[in-house]
């Protein structure tokens, strides 16, 4: 299943990319007030390119968890579903008929999982069917993705849409009144996330979270900063840990730290891969530290960040770009300063081990 999940968020990130850059530029341009009511403008034509890209994000993900579970029968299915699931006329009809009420806001990005998921798995038994030869062909094209949404639609819609999409409806509206201790909580989690795997499967929850938010109808965009900013943290601060205190790592690792520091800043978290695979035990707790303090700073400040990728090159279209920059250097210090004391003077190191294989050797 993670690598379900991982699969339609790769496939999700660029049209995720592409709807937040251009979207964050047309606010740039324009007037951030103005800019959807100014029809023909070059701000308005940016916003159309960033909806649409935000918009489709959401379905995207939802149909590329069907197509890696059940491949091409799935994908049109879980298109679908996941697209039904954002209209609000639909969603706010289909509580009217349950009598639950609610769910205008659509089912957002966890209404997705759930449908690419179901898509995926029914669509997959239908598929190890066995039929006879003559209507085998018209399987993946007709008979499938046609049974699969029969079978799904009413559920989706009337069984598990509705509870969903208030469920979305719900946390979108507490991150929008998300005040002082609140706010430094989520910060604290989603931060801790970001670099917990630095860039794994935990590290891609807390993206798709913020990224959601960022693509909700009321476009929440603090939890898009202090994501960013978290995954920011853990290669710079890595990186000023090596340089501060070049004793405790590997020599090599040296331009590894000079690398760092422009990934960190390009906003992949990955860079920091090499200093936690050589010492996790002192690197993840320290980075996790790091990113965590960044993360609640910006939430605590209201930093917002309108596009999801991009790192220190959007910095100009947050709401506060030096107080972005600010969180980036506080949560990098705090990782630098945890990882130097941690660790030991590599030689140190490098003889405790040594010493250790001996003796097991010689238990041995």
């Amino acid at each position: 299943m993670k690598e379900d999940l991982m699969t339609g968020v790769s496939f999700m990130i660029p049209f995720v990319t592409i709807g937040g850059i251009f979207l964050a530029v047309a606010y740039a341009v324009g007037d951030t007030q103005s800019v959807f009511s100014n029809t023909g403008s070059l701000g308005w034509f940016l916003a159309q390119v960033g909806v649409a890209g935000l918009t489709i994000m959401v379905p995207i993900l939802g149909a590329y968890i069907a197509y890696a579970i059940a491949d091409k029968p799935g994908l049109a299915p879980g298109f679908l579903l996941s697209y039904l699931l954002q209209q609000g006329n639909v969603m706010k009809a289909a509580g009217e008929a349950t009598g639950l009420g609610g769910g205008e806001a659509g089912a957002g990005y966890l209404g997705a999982l759930v449908a690419g998921l179901l898509a995926g798995y029914v669509a997959r038994w239908f598929k190890n069917l066995d039929v006879p030869d003559a209507i085998a062909p018209m399987m993946p094209v007709l008979i499938i993705p046609v049974a699969t949404m029969a079978v799904l639609t009413p559920v989706m819609l009337f069984v598990l849409g509705v509870p969903v999409a208030i469920a979305n409806e719900a946390l979108t509206s507490f991150l929008e009144t998300l005040q002082g201790g609140q706010a430094i909580v989520v910060g604290v989690v989603l931060g801790a996330m970001m670099a917990f795997d630095m860039g794994g499967p935990v590290n891609k929850v807390a993206y798709v979270f913020a990224v959601g938010l960022l693509g909700a109808e009321s476009g929440v965009s603090e939890p898009m900063a202090a994501v960013m900013i978290a995954g920011m943290i853990p290669p710079i601060g890595m990186a000023l840990s090596n340089f501060i205190a070049p004793h405790k790592y590997a020599e090599e690792m040296y331009e590894n730290a000079k690398s760092g520091v422009i990934l960190g800043f390009s906003f992949i978290t990955e860079g920091a891969i090499p200093y936690a695979a050589a010492d996790p035990l002192r690197v993840i707790p320290s980075i996790m530290l790091g990113s965590a303090t960044g993360a609640a700073a910006s939430m605590a400040l209201g930093v917002t960040m309108p596009a999801p990728h991009g790192g220190i090159f959007v910095v100009p279209l947050s709401n506060s770009p030096f107080l972005f920059v600010a969180c980036i250097l506080l949560g990098s210090a705090v990782t630098a300063g945890a990882a130097t004391l941690l660790k030991p003077d590599y030689e140190e190191s490098v003889a405790g081990t040594e010493s250790a294989k001996a003796a097991a050797q010689t238990n041995d």
